[in-house]
């Protein structure tokens, strides 16, 4: 038998430490995980318990399980918010981000006069509170009054009505349009400007121009800010709510209680009392809000990796 070393012998009699543990992180990221917690994870966990309970003239708050949920998914009215936001997405959504694009490019291209005041007028809309800004084209929409009541009348004719049924959701497109494409038009212009003036070198030797450069170099180039503001104005068109709310007074025979899902959950709850309910609507229209943005995410990375 090989004999041991006093030094081995004292090595191995020691006891291993470990590692000390090092909070120095938790104490700069503490503050925001506190934040988020009692902001984002418990309300969405009390909405969640509500949307498990029902309010009973007898028995009180009792638990009923999905029961909420199967009621939401058969309720034609909320059905008919569904599909007036989904259409409103799919028309309007892409007219402002193109109109976006558009206007980014033509500041980007140093062939604009004026760019910097184009630029500040395009943005300007954006700054405006969303309140504000409804109740001036609301004024501006207004059947007997304002822009389009003098069209009318210059015209002798009715032919103007965004307030009708056929128009609200038009009407209520345009000044979210008008609202937004300023804040789109700067993240496809931040994108813009991050690419490298080799590739403008190099298209320039290859005898690239105009739209040859902007199919084969900028849209490519902006396809990441692209997918980011369509992700955003998805999420946006279906939290559709401060534009027909503001609205309603003014079109009370077109914009209904349950004119959009967001509408919905908010008068059962605020109106009818109705919280258990109201909780149910809006964490289902929030998983299908975050399925959505995730799908379109999704297939925007893997554009864009090819």
């Amino acid at each position: 038998m090989r004999a041991t070393s006093p030094e081995t012998s004292q090595a191995l009699g020691q006891r291993v430490r470990k590692p000390r543990r090092e909070w120095q992180g938790w104490q700069f990221v503490g503050p925001f995980a506190l934040v988020f917690v009692f902001v984002f994870i418990a309300p969405l966990a009390f909405a969640l318990y509500l949307s498990l309970f029902q309010n009973r003239m007898v028995g009180g708050n009792s638990f009923v399980g999905f029961e909420n949920y199967v009621a939401a998914l058969s309720d034609p009215q909320f059905w008919n918010g569904f599909i007036r936001v989904v259409l409103f997405l799919l028309v309007q959504v892409p007219i402002m981000l193109a109109l976006a694009l558009v206007a980014a490019l033509a500041i980007d291209s140093a062939r604009l006069y004026a760019s910097g005041v184009f630029r500040m007028v395009i943005f300007l809309p954006y700054a405006v509170p969303a309140v504000v800004a409804v109740l001036i084209w609301g004024f501006m929409y207004g059947n007997n009054f304002g822009l389009t009541a003098n069209i009318n009348d210059l015209l002798g004719t009715d032919v103007l009505r965004p307030f009708s049924g056929q128009w609200i959701l038009a009407s209520i497109g345009n000044i979210v349009t008008w609202e937004y494409i300023g804040y789109n038009m700067l993240i496809f212009y931040s994108a813009l400007k991050t690419i490298p003036a080799e590739l403008y070198e190099a298209a320039e030797i290859d005898g690239a121009r105009g739209f040859q450069v902007i199919k084969a170099i900028k849209i490519p180039a902006a396809r990441g800010a692209i997918v980011i503001a369509t992700i955003f104005s998805i999420i946006g068109s279906f939290q559709l709510f401060n534009e027909p709310n503001v609205l309603k007074p003014l079109a009370e025979n077109v914009i209904s209680s349950y004119f959009t899902p967001n509408m919905y959950a908010y008068n059962l709850s605020f109106a009818g009392q109705q919280f258990n309910y109201a909780a149910t609507v809006a964490i289902i229209m929030g998983v299908i809000t975050a399925v959505i943005a995730y799908v379109v995410q999704l297939r925007g990375t893997r554009k864009e990796d090819r």
